[in-house]
């Protein structure tokens, strides 16, 4: 049941390549060329082998994945079934990581941790959930259903369902479709602020400049009061 289970998940990641990737013109095409396709493969056979406690030739078979595709996936993640992952390179997926199914993953992404904890430390990514380049989740909580990931930014709190998350840190700017206040984190009836450091730097340095302004004008009347 297992060796069944997993080839349906393989021939779900190759369609995944078909209706994701448009440069792609047939699944012979896809298996062959795809490096996040091939990375998959892999991954269901080393991960099998860490479950059953091969541990070390789990660990092997990943560093020459990650040599060959360019993505670096942990044996012990644990990934659903047709995720995509677009182009692959640079791609890290944790150790405690949990991916679900209907996934598209672009190059750049890490879905690591925040430090040296044990224990869950990395994200777990609900279904139908696009994280687009560059992007990082980093810690253990969750990104929720449907979720969509900015290209570059740092996700370091909870993401609802149907979120859309952009910036550095990340911040919610729409849920199901509905567009929020770009610095409130809404979950439910709760809003917590998160800080952006490059919006308090902007207005800082807009005060600074109002204040200039101002003086200049007082210095100006001065000058001509004194003519």
């Amino acid at each position: 049941m297992k060796k069944l289970k997993a080839f349906a998940s393989i021939r779900r990641d190759l369609n995944a390549v078909m209706i994701h990737d448009p440069a792609t013109r047939s699944k012979f095409e896809a298996a062959l060329c795809s490096s996040g396709f091939h990375a998959l493969v892999m991954y269901r056979f080393f991960h099998f082998l860490h479950v059953h406690r091969y541990f070390l030739f789990a660990r092997i078979l990943s560093a020459l994945t990650r040599f060959f595709t360019g993505v670096e996936i942990h044996p012990g993640a644990t990934i659903g079934s047709g995720v995509f992952i677009d182009h692959g390179s640079g791609v890290v997926i944790g150790e405690t990581a949990v991916v679900g199914n209907n996934v598209v993953i672009y190059q750049g992404v890490t879905l690591g941790g925040t430090g040296k904890d044990k224990g869950k430390r990395h994200p777990t990514i609900g279904d139908n959930v696009l994280i687009s380049s560059g992007a990082k989740v980093l810690g253990p909580f969750t990104v929720g259903n449907g979720a969509k990931i900015g290209a570059g930014s740092i996700v370091l709190d909870e993401v609802p369902p149907n979120a859309t998350v952009v910036g550095v840190p990340g911040h919610i700017v729409r849920i199901a479709g509905k567009r929020i206040a770009p610095t409130d984190n809404c979950v439910d009836s709760l809003c917590q602020a998160l800080p952006d450091p490059v919006e308090d730097e902007i207005e800082s340095l807009s005060m600074k400049v109002t204040e200039l302004e101002k003086t200049i004008d007082i210095l100006k009347n001065e000058l001509h009061e004194k003519q």
